[in-house]
Parts: structure tokens; sequence; C-alpha cells
């Protein structure tokens, strides 16, 4: 099989388990914006903002390093799992030591607004503590699936965990209510400790779904041993704090503008103006579903083919692909906004009002994810020489830029600041990153093609939806358009392809 043949495969396989997901996990977002106020939706996304930063420091960084160390001792699988899998476990029990103390500090500093009480602060954070603990433990055990190219067990743990977090939503939100309210058998035992309206219940369905993926994972679990290989460890160890800070810092892109929000704004309306952006920005969600996709198909690929002569040459060809693919998702979602926007609407016409009013985030969002997945593409330079400095280097400067001008321009001009300024942090992260990849580890890109396609797609988003207004039909002319003459200008290199 090619190598382009084997990388489409499995992204395809990835892709298609965490689109299923995530389009599925998408499908909430309409429920929870009929079923909870702006208020109550910034509050799903503060916490959830919170658990995607933590989430970083409990894995440490060791899928990456897991990939990288298979690579580097194939004759040691054994001792790399366990390894890593040790790591993941020391800093979960840290973790404990360093949070079950200080519960009550902790509700007082994550706490936003005035209308959840701080009692459900308290156990919100619970069940989050559970959750990254779970999540970190899976960890590795997942990457060991990816490793051993196993896509299709890895794709459909991860669906059925989507599935049972999605069913049990529906279940609090929609069946338990109906139950008790026909009084049906048990209604008043149920009514005893059901809330109505209750956010929690969206956390406990997480944890539900996280058992369940430590559950599916045993077979994974029963195949760790007792080696422990010290010199190894201490390799790895310094191998993966910087990716741990680069992915941290990541994620300090990705959804620290929203805590920081809840903070920065005043207490009446800081959840509501959280809830409004966080909706709007899950229209920028199929972009980055996509990218998730490449990511988890590239990274496992990219490192098994690095000692490959030509493999300079297939990573900037898989380059141009993607940057064809992701501007014109770009496009496409902008296009198509009027339509997009029927996800989020609320209980009432205020609310789904009040949630539109945020639209305008979304095409800085979109080009942000854009600029990401690049940059997502580039960092193979520094992971397979062993320079994840650079990657630290790279995510501190947009993690830097994140907090600085956030706190800066929120507190004059709320949402509308965080979506500029994530799409300023990532198109800063991809430019040094490129820069600093072509001095330390050259790969022979095709910058000025990938650039005209970038630019062009700009262009046509601010026609779309500066100059036409969000008009559908406009919107999808320049789509086709755009994606018309992508095909034709490519044309033989995907004669080639569908020819293999």
């Amino acid at each position: 099989m090619s190598t382009a043949k084997k990388f489409a495969g499995q992204t395809a396989v990835y892709g298609l388990s965490t689109i299923a997901g995530r389009v599925l996990g998408f499908f909430l977002t309409p429920v929870y914006t009929r079923a909870y106020s702006t208020g109550n939706y910034g509050i799903l996304t503060t916490m959830f903002g919170w658990v995607s930063i933590l989430n970083a420091v409990m894995s440490f960084g060791m899928e990456t390093t897991y990939f990288r160390y298979l690579n580097k001792y194939p004759e040691k699988k054994k001792r790399v799992y366990n390894n890593s899998f040790i790591a993941v476990f020391v800093v979960s029990l840290i973790f404990l030591l360093l949070t079950l103390p200080f519960l009550g500090f902790i509700t007082g500093f994550i706490k936003v607004g005035d209308s959840t009480s701080r009692a459900d602060f308290l156990t919100f954070i619970k069940i989050f503590i559970a959750i990254l603990v779970i999540d970190a433990w899976c960890t590795v055990p997942f990457a060991r699936l990816r490793a051993d190219g196993r896509p299709g067990r890895y794709g459909m743990i991860k669906f059925l965990n989507v599935i049972i977090f999605i069913c049990f939503n529906l279940i609090f939100i929609y069946v338990v209510p109906f139950w008790i309210n026909h009084h049906l058998a048990g209604a008043g035992w149920i009514s005893g400790w059901y809330v109505k309206g209750w956010v929690g219940y969206v956390f406990v369905s997480n944890l539900i779904a996280s058992v369940f993926s430590l559950a599916m994972l045993l077979p994974e679990f029963l195949k760790l041993g007792l080696e422990f290989d010290k010199k190894m460890f201490a390799e790895m160890f310094g191998y993966s704090w910087p990716v741990l800070i680069a992915n941290l810092s990541f994620l300090v892109n990705e959804n620290l503008d929203k805590i920081l929000l809840g903070k920065l704004l005043p207490q009446n309306i800081s959840v509501s103006e959280v809830g409004i952006y966080a909706a709007c920005a899950k229209i920028s969600l199929f972009l980055s579903i996509f990218v998730q996709a490449f990511r988890l198909g590239a990274e496992p690929f990219f490192f098994s083919h690095a000692k490959n002569k030509n493999a300079g040459q297939t990573y900037a060809r898989i380059m141009d692909y993607f940057v064809i693919t992701v501007c014109v998702i770009f496009v496409a979602l902008i296009a198509n906004i009027e339509v997009l926007k029927y996800f989020i609407r609320g209980h009432n016409p205020e609310q789904t009002a009040l949630y539109w009013t945020g639209l305008k985030v979304v095409p800085p969002l979109v080009f942000g994810y854009v600029s990401l997945g690049i940059y997502m593409n580039l960092s193979v330079w520094y992971k397979l020489s062993d320079q994840t400095k650079y990657g630290l280097y790279v995510s501190g400067v947009g993690a830097v830029l994140t907090i600085v001008l956030n706190v800066i321009f929120i507190p004059k001009y709320s949402y509308i600041a965080s979506a500029w300024i994530s799409f300023a942090a990532y198109t800063t992260m991809m430019v040094l990153s490129y820069l600093w990849g072509q001095k330390n580890y050259p790969i022979p890109y095709n910058i000025k093609k990938n650039l005209a396609y970038i630019v062009a797609s700009i262009i046509l988003v601010y026609l779309s939806f500066t100059i036409f207004k969000r008009n559908i039909f406009v919107g999808n002319a320049l789509l086709l358009a755009f994606a018309g003459t992508a095909i034709y200008l490519e044309r033989k290199s995907l004669t080639a392809i569908l020819k293999k």
C-alpha cells in the first residue's frame, strides 16, 4: 500500500469516528440553548473550558511522547507503554493531592455569575475531578490503539462514548421530566431527587461516558506490566514536558478567552456573554472536527515515515491537500451561516435573537482554525527532530497574546475582542512555526500556492459575509467558483490519486 493511500485510509477511519462523534455532539447545542438560558450555557462553557486546560496537564504530553519513543525504541515497546502510563498515573495522584484538600478555595475561584449557588459549583468541581482522572488514565491506552494500527476499535470506543453522553443528556433533559409529568412507574422516587433545569446533569452524563471508556479499554490496561526503565523515563520526561507546555498553551488559546470573559465582564452579564460567544463558536466546530481528525491520523503517520528518503516531499504534498480542503470548508461554512445559525436557538424568540447577535464572531474563529490546522501540519518538524522546545516557544507566544490582549480588550469589546484575538494568536503561531521550521528542519512546502488559496478564501469570505450580507445564494456561488477553480488547478494531482 502506498504511503499516501495508507495515510488517507487511517485518517478516513479516525475522521469518520471523530466527525460522527463531534457532529452528534454538535446537535446537543440546540438542545442546550433551548433547555438553558444564555447564563447557564455560559456555566457549561466555563466548566468545560477549565477541564480542557487541565486535561493537557493530566495527560502530561505522553501521547506524543509515546509515539516518538515507539519510533525511537521499536524493540522496547512494552517499556515505552509502561513508562508512559506510569507518568500519567503519578501526575493524576499528585493532582488529587493538590485539589481535594482545597475544594472550597477552588470553588470560589472558578465560580462565575450570580445565578448559581456555591454548593452547585462545588458539586460540579467534584464531578469534573473524577472525569479528569479517568480521562487521563485512558490517554495512553488510546494512544496504543492508534500506534498498533487499530483505528476501528479506537473509533468505536470514542463513538460509543459520545452516544452514551448524548443519550444521558436527553434522558435528564427530556425523558425524566416526561416520566414525572405523566406519573409513570417510579415517578415519585425520581421527583424526590430530580432538579428540573439543573445544568449539572450535563456533567453527570460526561462522567458516565468516561467510566464507559475506562471499562472498554480494560484489555489495554491488562497489557501493562511492572517493568520500569528509569533511564528511558528520564529521556521521555525531557521530551514530554515541552510538549505538555505546548499543549497547555494551545488549550489556553482555545479556552481561556471564555474563562476571562466570565471574570472580566460585570457579573450581571458575564455568563450570558460567555453563553452567546460559546454558542456561536459552535458553528466553527465543523472545521475544528476536520483539523482534529487530521491530527489523529497524521501524528502516527508522520513519525512512522520520518526515516523515508522522500519524507519531506510527502509532508509537503499532504500540506497542499490540507490547505485546499480547510480553505474550501472555511468558505462553505460562512456561505451557509444563515442555515447553520438555526442550530443555535433559545426557548423563545427573544433568547434566539440574543444568541444570534454573536454570529459576527464566526469568520475570525473559523479562520483561526485554518491557521491552527496549518500549524499542526508544520509542527511535525520539531517533533521529528526532538526539538520540542520550539513547540513550547510557539505555543507560549500564542498563549501570551491570548492572555494579554484579552485582558486589555475584553472590558471594552467583550467577546468580539476574543474572536479576533483567537484569529491573531493562531495566525502568529502558524507563521512562527513555518519560519523556525524552515531554518531548523527544512521541508519543501509550496508556500506560494498555499498562500494563494488562503488569501483567496479570506477575500471570498469577506465578500460573502460583509459585502453581500450573508446571502446564501451568492455565498454558495462563490463557494462553487472557488472549489471548481481548485479542482481545475489540481486536476493532474487529483487524476493521479484517483488512478491509484
